[in-house]
């Protein structure tokens, strides 16, 4: 069977059952404790989300977009970067079958889940459309064990495809270079109170990409070891090329720390990644390295603040399309207007970029050459983004 007619089986499998264990609530900053059972009278969950964004880009590019990036790409111009309704079941020890549907739409939704150079599967214009589509069972062994199967919240990362759910309304080099979703199975289970362990077996690196008919493996493990710090480490391995010997399995871990304060919440995140590339002279070795640090204050009320240092080294261009190395600076004003099931965040942000090496630069006004982009190392940007969320209680 197909990777192609496999994904589009399971989603439809959802649909029809219409009973998902969630990973990551909408509306919810992305949690590393364990998943904990519903605390509202229903396990049933329904929701919508609308994302509008004005970037400003200093270079003024003359194609609007922002050179190796899939989300929040597009420049100058009023731009909807996403629409997304779900409705979710959450796999409980009183009602154990979960399932989650969810459908989106927008400029987000457009690249993000594909690997660069690599083939995409049939479809995949109407599948990148599917926000998730999983069924899941809450087994009664031991302290519970959670099995999910379909298109689920990715394993890997700190940051969210939506941007109601990060600290900043732009996303990291890290966050747009990792997937944002899995398509496959994953077996969570919670060794203790502190200390969670998930194991899953995945398509591929992106759940769009069709690089061959392989899974992929990988397992996290999530550790809290104070109430307010928690520790967390995905690995991934797999075949992300049309050659899967084992020799040129991609490796990749993400590493994550967190402390969660009463109104100050600090992250750091620590990305690195390897491959050998295969059918070119000497299978040279890709290499990846990135990391960052977001550090968000809740002021005062309805008022936040968010900053977001970061570094992201591609050597080979196997991450993002282009040898370089990326230095940026993210700082972010969020006002939240919460009215009963609905929540409106207004962010204004500004983010400078720098990227250098063979490949690097931004897009700049006026061409090289006819055809031919003119570049820059540096790229100012400035946001003003209108986030509106209605999630049930």
């Amino acid at each position: 069977m197909s990777r192609t007619t496999t994904l589009s089986g399971v989603c439809l499998l959802a649909a029809l059952l219409t009973s998902p264990a969630f990973g990551q609530a909408p509306g919810n900053p992305i949690d590393l404790a364990s998943r904990t059972p519903a605390t509202a009278n229903s396990p049933w969950h329904y929701g919508a989300y609308v994302d509008v964004g004005y970037i400003g880009n200093l270079n003024l590019p003359d194609n609007h977009l922002w050179r190796h990036r899939a989300t929040a790409a597009h420049h100058n111009e009023l731009s909807p970067n996403m629409g997304l309704a779900y409705v979710r079941k959450d796999a409980i020890v009183s009602s154990r079958w979960g399932m989650e549907l969810g459908f989106q739409g927008g400029r987000d939704s457009e690249e993000f889940a594909f690997l660069a150079g690599e083939r995409r599967v049939e479809g995949s214009d109407v599948l990148r459309h599917i926000h998730r589509a999983n069924v899941s069972y809450l087994a009664p062994v031991g302290r519970g064990l959670t099995i999910t199967a379909g298109l689920f919240n990715s394993l890997m990362g700190y940051e969210s495809l939506y941007a109601k759910d990060n600290a900043n309304y732009t996303r990291s080099w890290i966050a747009d270079n990792t997937p944002y979703m899995m398509f496959g199975v994953n077996a969570q289970y919670p060794v203790s109170d502190a200390f969670t362990v998930t194991a899953f077996v995945v398509n591929s690196y992106y759940h769009l990409a069709y690089p061959n008919d392989h899974p992929s493996y990988g397992g996290r493990w999530i550790w809290k070891v104070v109430p307010r710090f928690t520790l967390m480490q995905t690995f991934y391995a797999g075949p992300d090329q049309a050659d899967t010997s084992i020799e040129f399995w991609r490796l990749y871990g993400n590493h994550i720390l967190e402390w969660k304060g009463d109104a100050v919440t600090v992250a750091a995140s620590f990305d690195i990644g390897t491959e050998n590339i295969a059918g070119r002279p000497g299978s040279p070795r890709t290499f990846v390295l990135g990391g960052n640090m977001v550090v968000r204050w809740q002021v005062a009320g309805p008022w936040a603040v968010a900053v977001r240092p970061e570094f992201y080294w591609d050597r080979n261009g196997r991450w993002t399309g282009a040898e370089q190395f990326v230095k940026a600076i993210t700082s972010t004003v969020e006002y939240q207007m919460p009215f009963k099931w609905t929540n409106t965040i207004v962010r204004v942000e500004h983010r400078y970029d720098d990227s250098t090496g063979a490949g690097g630069g931004f897009f700049k006004n006026g061409e090289i050459r006819p055809g031919i982009a003119g570049l820059t190392p540096g790229q100012h940007l400035f946001l003003l983004g209108f986030l509106l969320s209605f999630d049930s209680p």
